[in-house]
């Protein structure tokens, strides 16, 4: 690769940010962008957090290490891989940080397998990420079919949504033995656990909920750049505080005590006010086997979402972002992210568009922004025991109705009926097994269609048929280069068409042209000059239909073959199986090697006096 072109896709954007010029008023702009984001992004990260590990394995971590708490986690993910993905990223807006569209992959992969099971996996996403860069497969992950993206975020707004019931009304379940009962991460399970405990709703904490739901609803309407998230879990906190609805406990079911409304202290104690120290995973080749899906996975969507966000970020401001370079970057972060006891992390689209909004020039607006949560979270740490709990489901319930995009979904419903098989596939795998299936399955799907539209789009046409015996063609002017002479099909031949690309589908057309002629020819004719590509499958397809051929007794030669066909059928070795002496640059070759076949010889006049059909030549 040329040095301009490497640098054109692998310089992070930071570097030809400041070597553009930086100064002391994009720095303000920055730093203030920065700070608005990272107000925006602190409850959001508690919140994630919580939300993304189930209870049980929070338990366990707690029990090895007394400070490493779930909000905490969401915390050091936004300031790790958040100051990472604006450092080495290849788009110049875009914020990094953990996001919905994680959460059920996350709490799935936890809940299967342990937290050690989600860091083996992080980290062998992150791997293939760089890869992905590397590679530059970056412009190849915006080809996924919008049916499948549409189909896979309904899907996760909707699990996000049903994950959220517990804390936002307050539930309380119990095993038989009075403990937190662990919440299954099927969907179906999880809906029918929480109805078993509906009777145990928390009003206090339902109150709680739908007050920041409506603050969160009414500032983003009347004063969409107020961080609405921060004013809905101070205010809650602080009539919690006010009102000592945290200390206070009630026997709710007669026997067993909760508060009135469960808060992040209650519940997990805090968090703590600094770094920890890295940790590497403990490797083992049949747990590397186990988790390459779920890694997959992780490595998929965080492709997917921090693309789209970098692609929302060029719209909004005209700059073009390197998606190769932002690849690499995002593995970089998820590598450092759970090195550092965080989360799987990806460009977030509604803090990288606020970090737009907010003035921001350059990527150093992210990396403030990752400095000014480490410095909340350092001073603020104490406070954040009063949050509820139910406050930053409310959030979160903001958050699953923005990720499912109901008005996209409800227009996809109108698309055409293959589309909607799609997305609607890709929505129910999606909120009934996981993402990895439906994700999948959804490729799998649109390839098909797509294969078979493509299949109905090219078609294959018998040119014998198109000019009666006798009938003159056209007159064509001689002087021009491009003109084709007036030949006659000679008897025993017959000579297709192929318009469109050429693959599997094409080989099932060509078998039934072949199979309606009564008797087998002596030779096939296709011609080729609208077939501007092939790829393997085509080549199967072309082999296919030859020894279809050759069982008939029919010799097969091709006619109008451009020259990037050419060389995949030689590469191929179909030259040797087909025969040089039957591929042909034009159709009068393959008409002449075609008489040769079938022992008539002469002009093409005293062709047209046997009577045969005419057609025109390449």
């Amino acid at each position: 690769m040329p040095k301009s072109t490497w640098k054109a896709h692998f310089t992070p954007q930071v570097v030809t940010s400041l070597r553009e010029g930086y100064g002391f008023r994009p720095f303000l702009a920055d730093l203030g962008a920065g700070a608005t984001v990272a107000v925006i992004a602190l409850p959001l990260a508690m919140a994630l957090g919580i939300a993304s590990v189930p209870q049980s394995i929070a338990e366990q971590l707690a029990a090895l290490h007394p400070w490493l708490t779930p909000p905490a986690m969401g915390l050091f993910t936004a300031v790790i891989a958040g100051a990472i993905i604006s450092g080495l990223g290849g788009s110049r807006f875009q914020i990094g940080g953990p996001t919905a569209a994680f959460m059920p992959l996350v709490f799935s992969i936890c809940a299967t397998h342990g937290y050690e099971g989600l860091v083996l996996a992080t980290c062998m996403a992150g791997v293939i990420l760089i890869l992905l860069g590397a590679f530059r497969f970056g412009g190849v992950i915006k080809f996924v079919p919008y049916p499948v993206t549409a189909g896979f975020t309904a899907g996760i707004g909707t699990v996000i949504l049903a994950s959220q019931i517990k804390d936002f009304f307050g539930l309380t379940i119990l095993t038989p033995g009075g403990k937190p009962a662990t919440i299954p991460a099927d969907f179906v399970e999880k809906l029918l656990l929480f109805w078993e405990f509906h009777a145990t709703v928390s009003w206090h904490s339902l109150g709680i909920g739908l007050g920041s739901l409506v603050i969160l609803s009414v500032l983003r309407r009347v004063a969409p750049r107020v961080p609405g998230a921060i004013v809905a879990v101070g205010l809650s906190a602080l009539i919690v505080k006010v009102m000592g609805w945290s200390t206070t406990t009630v026997l709710f079911d007669g026997v067993h005590a909760r508060p009135l409304v469960e808060t992040v202290g209650t519940r997990f104690g805090g968090i703590p006010n600094n770094l920890p120290a890295p940790h590497f995973p403990t490797i083992s080749y049949a747990m590397v086997r186990e988790l390459i899906p779920s890694a997959s996975a992780i490595a998929f969507l965080g492709a997917i979402e921090s693309l789209l966000s970098a692609v929302v970020a060029d719209g909004m401001t005209g700059y073009r972002h390197r998606s190769d370079q932002e690849l690499i970057a995002q593995g970089v972060a998820n590598l450092a992210s759970v090195t550092f006891f965080g989360l799987p992390a990806t460009g977030a689209i509604a803090r990288t568009a606020a970090n737009i909004r907010s003035g921001a020039r350059t990527p150093v607006s992210g990396v403030l922004h990752a400095v000014f949560v480490l410095l909340f979270m350092l001073a603020l740490a104490p406070l954040a025991k009063a949050v509820p709990l139910s406050s930053l489901a409310a959030i979160l319930v903001m958050v699953a109705w923005k990720v499912s995009e109901l008005e996209h979904f409800r227009s996809l419903l109108r698309a055409p009926k293959p589309d909607v098989l799609v997305l609607l596939t890709t929505f129910g795998l999606t909120v009934l097994f996981d993402l990895t299936i439906a994700v999948g399955t959804g490729i799998l799907l649109s390839s098909i269609l797509f294969m078979r539209r493509m299949a109905q789009v090219t078609t294959v046409t018998g040119l014998n048929e198109e000019i009666e015996e006798g009938q003159e063609t056209e007159k064509l002017d001689p002087k021009d280069p491009g003109a084709v002479r007036e030949r006659r099909v000679p008897r025993g031949v017959e000579v297709y068409e192929i318009n469109g690309p050429f693959f599997f589908g094409v080989a099932n057309n060509l078998r039934d042209a072949l199979d309606q002629i009564e008797k087998p020819p002596r030779a096939v004719i296709l011609r080729m000059r609208y077939v501007p590509h092939i790829d393997a499958t085509g080549l199967n397809a072309l082999r296919e239909f030859h020894r279809r051929c050759v069982k008939h007794g029919t010799v097969l030669l091709l006619g109008g073959v451009h020259a990037h066909p050419l060389f995949e059928m030689v590469k191929a070795g179909m030259d040797n199986e087909i025969g040089l002496e039957n591929i042909h640059e034009n159709l009068d070759d393959a008409l002449a090697r075609a008489r040769q076949i079938v022992g008539e010889a002469g002009t093409a006049g005293e062709k047209a006096s046997a009577g045969g059909p005419g057609i025109t030549a390449d």
